[in-house]
Protein backbone atom coordinates (compact mmCIF):
# COMPACT_ATOMS: atom_id res chain seq x y z
CA UNK A 1 0.00 0.00 0.00
CA UNK A 2 1.19 3.78 -0.52
CA UNK A 3 2.23 5.98 2.16
CA UNK A 4 0.61 9.28 2.02
CA UNK A 5 0.34 12.37 4.72
CA UNK A 6 -2.34 14.68 4.92
CA UNK A 7 -2.92 18.30 6.05
CA UNK A 8 -6.05 19.20 6.21
CA UNK A 9 -7.65 22.58 7.82
CA UNK A 10 -11.72 24.20 7.19
CA UNK A 11 -12.11 27.97 8.09
CA UNK A 12 -15.26 29.59 8.73
CA UNK A 13 -15.07 33.15 8.52
CA UNK A 14 -17.67 34.71 10.24
CA UNK A 15 -18.80 31.37 11.86
CA UNK A 16 -22.05 31.36 14.06
CA UNK A 17 -22.68 34.75 12.29
CA UNK A 18 -25.63 34.92 9.73
CA UNK A 19 -24.05 34.28 6.37
CA UNK A 20 -20.64 32.39 7.29
CA UNK A 21 -17.94 31.83 4.10
CA UNK A 22 -16.62 28.52 4.81
CA UNK A 23 -13.59 26.50 2.44
CA UNK A 24 -11.74 23.01 3.16
CA UNK A 25 -8.46 22.73 1.82
CA UNK A 26 -5.85 19.33 2.52
CA UNK A 27 -2.23 19.31 1.25
CA UNK A 28 -1.58 15.46 0.48
CA UNK A 29 1.84 14.50 0.42
CA UNK A 30 3.28 11.28 -1.86
CA UNK A 31 7.05 10.43 -2.00
CA UNK A 32 8.10 14.31 -1.44
CA UNK A 33 5.33 15.84 -4.19
CA UNK A 34 2.90 17.84 -2.60
CA UNK A 35 -0.62 18.53 -4.18
CA UNK A 36 -3.46 20.86 -2.92
CA UNK A 37 -7.01 20.44 -2.92
CA UNK A 38 -9.58 22.64 -2.13
CA UNK A 39 -13.59 23.53 -2.04
CA UNK A 40 -15.68 26.54 -1.15
CA UNK A 41 -18.54 25.35 0.86
CA UNK A 42 -20.73 28.72 1.27
CA UNK A 43 -22.57 28.65 4.27
CA UNK A 44 -21.16 26.14 6.53
CA UNK A 45 -19.86 26.13 10.63
CA UNK A 46 -16.02 25.83 10.84
CA UNK A 47 -16.60 22.17 12.24
CA UNK A 48 -18.32 21.24 9.03
CA UNK A 49 -15.77 22.93 7.04
CA UNK A 50 -12.75 20.89 9.36
CA UNK A 51 -14.88 17.53 8.42
CA UNK A 52 -14.93 18.43 4.53
CA UNK A 53 -11.29 18.76 4.67
CA UNK A 54 -10.20 15.51 5.80
CA UNK A 55 -12.80 14.01 3.29
CA UNK A 56 -11.31 16.72 0.53
CA UNK A 57 -7.83 14.91 0.73
CA UNK A 58 -8.91 11.20 1.04
CA UNK A 59 -11.27 11.32 -1.79
CA UNK A 60 -7.89 12.44 -4.21
CA UNK A 61 -6.57 8.96 -3.41
CA UNK A 62 -7.11 6.43 -6.56
CA UNK A 63 -6.20 3.07 -4.57
CA UNK A 64 -6.42 1.90 -0.96
CA UNK A 65 -3.55 3.61 0.90
CA UNK A 66 -2.11 3.50 4.79
CA UNK A 67 -2.99 7.08 4.85
CA UNK A 68 -1.58 9.77 8.30
CA UNK A 69 -4.09 12.37 8.31
CA UNK A 70 -3.13 15.79 10.13
CA UNK A 71 -5.65 18.30 11.47
CA UNK A 72 -5.95 20.90 13.93
CA UNK A 73 -9.27 19.83 14.61
CA UNK A 74 -9.86 18.26 17.69
CA UNK A 75 -13.42 17.57 16.86
CA UNK A 76 -12.56 15.52 13.54
CA UNK A 77 -9.82 13.49 15.26
CA UNK A 78 -11.79 12.80 18.44
CA UNK A 79 -14.94 11.75 16.17
CA UNK A 80 -13.06 9.59 14.05
CA UNK A 81 -11.27 7.84 16.72
CA UNK A 82 -14.95 7.32 18.35
CA UNK A 83 -14.29 9.10 21.79
CA UNK A 84 -17.05 11.92 20.41
CA UNK A 85 -20.18 10.69 19.73
CA UNK A 86 -21.13 11.84 16.65
CA UNK A 87 -24.67 14.29 17.49
CA UNK A 88 -24.91 16.73 14.80
CA UNK A 89 -23.45 17.20 10.73
CA UNK A 90 -24.66 13.69 9.97
CA UNK A 91 -24.31 14.51 6.30
CA UNK A 92 -20.91 16.04 6.60
CA UNK A 93 -19.91 13.20 8.22
CA UNK A 94 -21.01 10.60 5.88
CA UNK A 95 -19.21 12.08 3.03
CA UNK A 96 -16.30 11.80 5.39
CA UNK A 97 -17.32 8.33 6.22
CA UNK A 98 -17.29 7.32 2.34
CA UNK A 99 -14.11 8.78 1.65
CA UNK A 100 -12.33 6.88 4.44
CA UNK A 101 -14.00 3.96 4.21
CA UNK A 102 -11.00 2.20 1.23
CA UNK A 103 -7.86 3.56 3.47
CA UNK A 104 -5.88 2.26 6.57
CA UNK A 105 -5.77 5.84 8.42
CA UNK A 106 -4.15 6.76 11.40
CA UNK A 107 -5.62 10.31 12.56
CA UNK A 108 -3.73 12.70 14.28
CA UNK A 109 -4.35 16.08 16.25
CA UNK A 110 -1.44 18.73 15.42
CA UNK A 111 -1.48 22.42 17.33
CA UNK A 112 -2.56 24.91 15.08
CA UNK A 113 -0.36 28.26 14.41
CA UNK A 114 2.36 26.66 16.32
CA UNK A 115 4.36 27.53 13.04
CA UNK A 116 4.19 23.84 11.36
CA UNK A 117 4.78 24.95 7.97
CA UNK A 118 2.23 22.19 6.16
CA UNK A 119 -0.30 23.41 8.75
CA UNK A 120 0.46 27.32 8.68
CA UNK A 121 0.25 26.55 4.45
CA UNK A 122 -2.83 25.02 4.75
CA UNK A 123 -4.59 27.12 7.16
CA UNK A 124 -3.75 30.39 4.79
CA UNK A 125 -5.24 28.19 1.85
CA UNK A 126 -8.46 27.36 3.32
CA UNK A 127 -8.50 31.09 4.70
CA UNK A 128 -7.75 32.93 1.53
CA UNK A 129 -10.62 30.21 -0.76
CA UNK A 130 -12.96 31.18 2.09
CA UNK A 131 -12.17 35.04 1.78
CA UNK A 132 -12.37 34.68 -1.78
CA UNK A 133 -15.60 32.84 -1.80
CA UNK A 134 -14.18 30.55 -4.95
CA UNK A 135 -11.46 28.36 -5.05
CA UNK A 136 -8.65 29.81 -6.56
CA UNK A 137 -6.12 27.20 -8.22
CA UNK A 138 -3.04 29.81 -7.84
CA UNK A 139 -4.04 29.69 -3.86
CA UNK A 140 -3.90 25.57 -3.83
CA UNK A 141 -0.69 25.76 -5.99
CA UNK A 142 0.90 28.26 -3.69
CA UNK A 143 0.27 26.09 -0.54
CA UNK A 144 1.82 23.12 -2.19
CA UNK A 145 5.13 24.63 -3.75
CA UNK A 146 5.74 26.52 -0.39
CA UNK A 147 6.22 23.35 1.02
CA UNK A 148 8.16 22.35 -2.44
CA UNK A 149 10.35 25.03 -1.65
CA UNK A 150 10.80 24.50 1.94
CA UNK A 151 11.75 20.63 1.62
CA UNK A 152 14.25 21.82 -0.78
CA UNK A 153 15.48 24.46 1.13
Amino acid sequence: MKEVTIYCDGSSLGNGQAEPRAAAVALLNFRDQWRAFGCYLGMATNQQAEIVAAAVGLEQLREPCRVRVLTDSRYVVETMAGRFRRKSNHEWWARLDKARDAHRIEWEWIKGHAGHNAQEAVDRAARRIAALGRVDESVLREAADALASSAAG
